[in-house]
């Protein structure tokens, strides 16, 4: 069902009585408020900044970016040694990073500047483009940079430092991830509570579905398929686009899933609980173990060339390395 056709319809079927707003959909689904730590985090930490949230790995510099806040900055710290070897200002803390790539640069959503800022590495100088309104998350696919701009209800399209494209999107629009070898976008509505679909070369919508009571997050698998966390309902759902868009499997996942990385080498999925203070590992939907974190985990990421897996504190400050049990391919 097309976009617009589609926010038409919730707005008429939520919204009699008020106008036809779309203010009965419910809030969109925030982490849990994490408790205080009953078990010391496993692997590594390291204190690197003031509420750090937002992580991206760089494979090919071994660094790893992590937003901060008040300051505003982003913190580039060795993948290896977790030393910070650079701070980089910024005109807005995000709460999500991307990696354009191996080398950079850093997709960086900065909210409340409604702009899009891309860091280079190893560096650390910025640009920025203007997009829509509050961009939350960005990806890169065949050159282009993708933006949700979560109180905008558009998705933002930057190529060559320029917003050139507006496309419509669900009510507030969060999470994104490309599979199918970049052609297909996904982009979580963390109200209207869908996977919406586009075309990443064509630059149009596709079709939806919905993903659970309350879906935060996204990302991609090979197979042309997707995984959401649905915060509010415990749970991922894994969606299959062929041979028919459909959600193939649900995981029960207690504890206020939140974020995620994807590890392609080692087919992982990393997902933190923040109502337990504990990151788990999945591979094909299944949880093989978990492992206690800092406080507030929010952010995950996992370096593709050794397995590490990051988690940063919102609470504490911190950032947590993990080297998994089995690391293997």
């Amino acid at each position: 069902m097309p976009v617009r056709l589609r926010v038409l319809l919730v707005a008429l079927l939520t919204g009699a009585g008020c106008g036809g707003s779309t203010e009965e959909l419910p809030p969109a689904a925030e982490p849990a408020r994490s408790p205080l730590l009953v078990e010391r985090p496993a692997g590594r930490v390291v204190r690197v900044g003031h509420k750090p949230e937002g992580l991206a790995v760089d494979p090919r510099s071994g660094l790893v970016a992590v937003g901060l806040t008040n300051p505003d900055r982003l913190a580039l710290v060795d993948a290896d040694s977790g030393r910070v070897v650079r701070r980089v200002g910024l005109a807005e803390s995000p709460r999500h990073l991307g990696l354009a790539g191996p080398g950079g640069p850093v997709l960086v959503p900065g909210e409340r500047a409604d702009r899009l800022l891309q860091v280079e590495l190893p560096d650390g100088r910025v640009s920025s483009t203007r997009v829509g309104r509050f961009p939350h998350d960005a990806v890169a696919a065949g050159g282009r940079f993708f933006v949700a701009d979560e109180l905008g209800d558009t998705l933002s399209v930057v190529s060559g430092g320029r917003r050139v494209k507006v496309l419509e999107a669900p009510v507030q629009p969060g999470g994104v991830a490309v599979t199918d070898g970049g052609r297909t976008l996904g982009l979580v509505a963390v109200r209207e509570r869908v996977l919406q679909l586009y075309d990443a070369r064509a630059l149009r919508p596709g079709d939806s579905i919905d993903v659970g009571i309350g879906p935060t997050h996204v990302v991609a698998a090979r197979g042309a398929r997707f995984f959401v966390i649905d915060t509010r309902g415990d749970g991922v759902l894994e969606v299959r686009l062929r041979p028919n868009l459909r959600v193939h499997r649900r995981t029960h996942l207690p504890g206020a899933p939140y974020g995620v990385a994807a590890d392609p080498v080692r087919r992982r999925m990393w997902v933190t609980l923040t109502e337990t203070n504990r990151v788990a590992e999945m591979k094909d939907g299944k949880v093989l173990r978990t492992y206690p974190t800092v406080r507030q985990p929010n952010s995950v990421a996992v370096d593709p060339r050794t397995g590490r897996v990051f988690v940063a504190s919102r609470k504490d400050g911190t950032l947590q390395m993990i080297d998994p049990a089995d690391r293997s391919r």
